[in-house]
């Protein structure tokens, strides 16, 4: 099975080797079709401390690194201005 990829943006690397991103996913209502957009935390981690708030970033899965650290940053799409 293929691991998972997300894209997102940064929202915290105050943390040594860990960032924060925020992922969109957008999905109509059940009843009443609107699009809704849901967003998630998901931490990734980010050995070499590249990532700064604001980045875009694409996130992969990977085996549990800590207690709830699960994704690992893959690459920086857009660094953040």
């Amino acid at each position: 099975m293929p691991k998972k990829e997300k894209q997102g943006i940064v929202v915290s690397s105050k943390m040594d080797k860990t960032a924060v991103v925020k992922v969109s996913e957008f999905a109509p209502h059940p009843k009443y079709k609107k699009i809704i957009e849901t967003t998630k935390n998901y931490k990734a981690h980010d050995a070499k401390n590249e990532c700064q708030e604001g980045d875009v970033v694409r996130i992969i899965e990977s085996k549990p690194i800590s207690g709830d650290k699960r994704w690992v940053i893959e690459s920086i799409v857009e660094k953040a201005k």
